[in-house]
């Protein structure tokens, strides 16, 4: 049937509508299928980043001069290492209590070839300050006010530095020095910004309570696009049980969470930190087993460091697991691990023991993912605290990071 339309209105209006309803339904069709892509998309890569690493491969391995100057400071004790992306430039902060220079902390370029690492470059070196505005000082001048510089990490999206101390813990008769360890915020030249509250259980104290000496905020790890703050106690407070031995014992640490905004403890988690592996050379040699650093991967893991040290043994054992946050119930108001164990702690997975490795390994305390190399893969560096002392190595570690 032949139809005029020139003579019938309606029919064009009635194409007209039917027209339109095919492109509206056209689009809105492709609007779900892009929309469930990307959903779908999303869900793939969070799966993927989960399980994104499998292990951790050795590249290269780079020393430090013993003792190197370097703007009138002697570069070691490098106990924490974060890395800026956008810069390209690493930033390294000295473990050293004032003692040699003024606490602070240093920037450097680390060129990386198809070889592994080329060399490491300083760049430059910040004193770390008090609120005040004055360098902090030595044991010697003012032991209540001398920090423990232990961990650093960078945050792009404020442009500033956030920096642990252990604090200290002295008890003798007529000589006690009590305190606390703090998290402190800086920006990139090293000016006080803010702290963050510490929480009850990890107030300094004379008797047996609260931390040990020199086992407290080792390690730091930002989390969901830095909203998040994870700091880690390297050993166990008196009141969470003993400290890690050579057989399996109840060995609990705590892994805190905060809000970085809002400088509030959302949460802590308990942590087993494995038995200490070597039995000490020396007869009844000291022998200790904690973590030195943390690094977020995504949302609920997190890579976890274990350091142990047997006298009498040249060489450290360290150890990177994957840990498992997703389950861990929150233990904020346990004041006793030993007392009230936790209901689910950090599930962990070991992902390298440098043991294996079949080389000399020191005191490594730092730990960053650094540039992705040409096939992909990101990179991750550690750095070791050589303690100032010339048995010691400044090592630095290069890994790819297997997916």
């Amino acid at each position: 049937m032949k139809v005029n339309v020139n003579k019938t209105g309606a029919f064009k209006k009635h194409l007209f509508k039917q027209f339109c309803c095919m492109r509206v339904n056209v689009q809105f069709s492709r609007i779900i299928t892009a929309v469930v892509t990307v959903c779908t998309a999303l869900v793939f890569t969070a799966k993927a980043q989960t399980a994104s690493i499998s292990g951790l491969k050795l590249l290269s391995e780079y020393d430090v001069p013993h003792n190197r100057q370097f703007q009138g400071t002697t570069v070691g004790g490098l106990s924490g290492i974060d890395y800026d992306a956008k810069k390209k430039v690493y930033y390294l902060i000295s473990d050293d209590r004032s003692a040699i220079n003024p606490a602070r902390f240093y920037s450097a370029r680390i060129e990386i070839s198809k070889k592994g690492i080329d060399s490491v470059y300083f760049l430059g070196v910040d004193l770390l300050l008090q609120k005040k505005g004055n360098p902090y000082p030595n044991s010697k001048q003012d032991a209540l006010h001398t920090p423990d510089p232990e961990a650093i990490r960078y945050n792009p999206l404020t442009n500033t530095l956030t920096w642990s101390s252990e604090g200290e813990r002295v008890v003798k008769r007529g000589d006690t020095v009590l305190e606390d360890p703090s998290v402190t915020i800086v920006d990139v030249n090293g000016h006080y910004i803010d702290t963050f509250p510490l929480p009850v259980q990890l107030q300094m104290h004379a008797t047996e309570k609260g931390p040990r000496k020199n086992s407290v905020f080792e390690g730091l790890a930002f989390a969901d696009n830095y909203k998040t703050l994870y700091v880690s106690v390297e050993e166990p407070l008196y009141e969470d049980g003993p400290r890690a031995a050579l057989k399996d014992t109840a060995t609990w640490t705590r892994i805190l969470k905060y809000d970085v905004a809002a400088k509030k403890l959302l949460a802590q988690y308990a942590y087993h930190i494995d038995p200490v592996p070597y039995k000490p050379i020396t007869p009844n040699g000291t022998m200790m087993n904690g973590i030195p650093d943390i690094l977020c991967v995504d949302h609920n893991h997190m890579l976890v460091m274990e350091r142990s040290y047997s006298e009498g043994r040249l060489s450290c054992s360290i150890r990177v697991f994957m840990a498992d946050m997703s389950k861990a119930s929150n233990i904020a108001a346990v004041t006793s691990l030993r007392q009230s164990p936790p209901a689910h702690a950090v599930v962990k997975r070991l992902l390298l023991n440098m043991d294996s490795l079949g080389r000399y390994i020191d005191n490594v305390e730092g730990m960053t993912f650094g540039p992705v190399l040409p096939n992909g893969h990101k990179t991750l560096l550690m750095v070791v605290d050589n303690n100032f002392s010339a048995l010691e190595r400044t090592q630095f570690f290069l890994f790819e990071v297997m997916p």
